[in-house]
């Protein structure tokens, strides 16, 4: 089984339109893929409600929807700019919507995870973290006119990205490997991150950590088989 990763796109922002993407997801068939893991992110922002869905949000929604007739397993690792995916009625699209994936390729072990909450010292960020996500946060977006529920997701979000440079200055390798350890203990050959846009590859007493480069830096697809 060939499975191609495709993590951070950020569509709609640094990631821009969506047809260079629809065009690679298009040609994924004829290239081998059996199976196609969203890593997070797809979108600069995606709420799992209709009333927010984009004409930009459908076309690729319709794209993945052919994917999945044609027999391609196809699951979504939620990011931090997902929100409530998981029990929206965009997960009928997916074999599964989480937070982690565990899969098997080329006889290689794999742990999926986002990874935008392994860095336990950047806490004005898992503090956001948790309320964005929160149950009252889920009915704010519920209430509010999706226009300005959209605005309020984006602009608190670029807030929290020009604070704490301490912490997004560079990779946190420490708090990533500190993550790692027990995690590739469980039975894991590699822990496999998105959400830090830049591609990096350590090798650890219990295995590897893979961090795949974003899709909005140069159309990439980290194929594994």
């Amino acid at each position: 089984m060939s499975v191609a990763v495709i993590a951070d796109c950020h569509l709609g922002g640094p990631g821009g339109d969506a047809e260079p993407l629809i065009e690679q997801l298009e040609e994924l068939p004829e290239q081998g893929c059996r199976h196609l893991l969203l890593l997070g992110d797809v979108f600069h922002v995606w709420v799992g409600r209709r009333s927010f869905q984009t004409p930009m949000i459908r076309r690729v929604l319709e794209t993945l929807r052919r994917l999945g007739e044609r027999g391609i397993r196809i699951d979504y690792i939620e990011g931090n700019r997902d929100f409530f995916i998981a029990k929206s009625p965009y997960s009928r699209l997916f074999q599964s919507v989480g937070t982690e994936l565990t899969f098997e390729a080329g006889g290689v072990s794999y742990l999926a995870v986002h990874g935008d909450g392994l860095n336990d010292r950047d806490r004005q960020y898992l503090f956001w973290r948790w309320l964005s996500k929160s149950l009252p946060s889920r009915w704010a977006m519920a209430a509010l006119p999706p226009p300005i529920a959209r605005w309020m997701t984006s602009s608190v979000e670029e807030s929290l990205s020009k604070t704490n440079f301490k912490h997004k200055m560079e990779i946190p390798k420490e708090a990533i490997l500190r993550y790692a350890a027990p995690r590739l203990g469980e039975g894991h050959d590699v822990l496999l991150l998105g959400h830090f846009h830049e591609p990096r590859t350590w090798a650890t007493p219990g295995g590897e950590v893979r961090i795949v480069d974003a899709w909005f830096n140069n159309h990439h697809i980290e194929w594994l088989s």
